[in-house]
């Protein structure tokens, strides 16, 4: 979503007409609303039925058809899909759209091909270093491709594909020390002690959660931590908690994330694509618990890039519930190093793509031309 927030301020910091809709499925309908409503540009916000292909990396094909509840969920999803599309055929030809610009879920896949069925020109932004099936279903349809790694982690077209990395908010910037120290000052932490940023993402990661809750005590002694828990599961994680000022477990941070994560000397994430470069954008040393589970294993891929250039410190969620101290060892290794944690600032900013939201913005106009 904040990625297209940032293509969304660019459009309309060139076009003081800009019309804008944006199409989600109901289940992601509240927080879209919430972070379109960030735009400099008005958002009218449409909801149709869409599914997913749910494959789970690392399990035998076998073992997910023996799996019911979960190919039930397939079929019902193709049923959803199918409703999708039709609803996506008529929402285009009564908005009459320039361009659709999508980002990978799997909503895209009803609206795309519509886009495709009437004409409409068709700009993509693939965030992750390995292609999620969306994209590959509506590449060869596609007017414009924009990528978030390299151009070799793809199979797309090349004519017709760019390397731009992923469109982040401007807040997410390096800050001095200084800078840093107001930041936590403001937002109501101690200047004078070590901040950890935990984030699973907007939903949460339980077994980041259970790995968190098992060293909490020991961390939260040597540290003040802000436990992003996710929506889902931040009563059950603060009822866990350490009791004390230096843990504090929230569901979610929208608005004052940037500044969150500018205040922060460690964060603890997992592999998204869209959160990695905001903490690259931000030069921030990290800590990634990639999810080996999901769909072709992307967010190890994700990691793997980081890994390469020494921009983030790796832990492998496998080891996490047999040995959760890994975590605390992680994070308190980089806490006792201020050399090292200047080293993963320095990688992971040469990661950075600050003009991103510029170049697809370009992009999505030269696609309506």
């Amino acid at each position: 979503m904040t990625p297209v927030v940032a293509v969304i301020n660019e459009l309309k910091a060139s076009d003081a007409d800009l019309a804008v809709w944006f199409i989600c499925d109901r289940g992601f309908e509240t927080q879209t609303r919430q972070l379109l409503a960030r735009a400099d540009a008005e958002v009218r916000v449409e909801v149709i039925s869409a599914g997913k292909l749910r494959r789970y990396h690392g399990v035998p094909l076998w073992r997910q058809l023996l799996d019911v509840p979960t190919v039930l969920a397939n079929i019902r999803d193709v049923f959803k899909l199918t409703a999708g599309f039709f609803q996506s055929l008529r929402l285009l030809r009564r908005i009459k759209p320039d361009v659709v610009f999508t980002k990978g879920g799997f909503v895209c896949v009803p609206v795309g091909y519509a886009a495709r069925v009437l004409g409409i020109p068709l700009v993509i932004h693939d965030s992750d270093a390995h292609p999620g099936l969306t994209n590959r279903l509506l590449a060869k349809h596609a007017a414009a491709i924009a990528t978030g790694a390299p151009l070799s982690n793809y199979a797309y077209p090349r004519a017709i594909t760019r390397y731009v990395g992923i469109p982040v908010d401007e807040s997410f910037k390096p800050s001095t020390a200084a800078e840093q120290a107001a930041m936590k000052k403001l937002l109501g932490y101690d200047p004078q002690r070590p901040l950890v940023v935990v984030t699973g993402g907007g939903l949460g990661a339980i077994r980041v959660n259970e790995a968190m809750l098992a060293c909490a005590k020991e961390l939260s002694a040597i540290a003040q931590v802000v436990h992003l828990a996710g929506s889902k599961n931040a009563d059950d994680v603060q009822a866990r908690a350490p009791k004390t000022k230096y843990y504090e477990v929230l569901p979610f941070v929208d608005e004052k994330m940037s500044q969150l994560i500018r205040a922060a000397d460690v964060v603890v994430t997992r592999a998204g694509a869209t959160t990695l470069l905001e903490l690259a954008a931000a030069e921030k040393p990290i800590i990634i618990i990639p999810n080996p589970h999901l769909t072709s294993g992307h967010q190890l891929k994700n990691a793997a890039v980081y890994a390469d250039a020494d921009a983030a410190v790796i832990v492998d969620e496998s080891k996490l519930k047999s040995e959760p101290q890994l975590l605390m060892t992680a994070i308190s290794h980089l806490l006792a190093h201020p050399q090292r944690r200047a080293q993963l600032s320095q990688a992971i900013g040469r990661l950075a793509r600050p003009d991103a939201a510029k170049d697809v913005a370009a992009m999505v106009r030269r696609a309506i031309k």
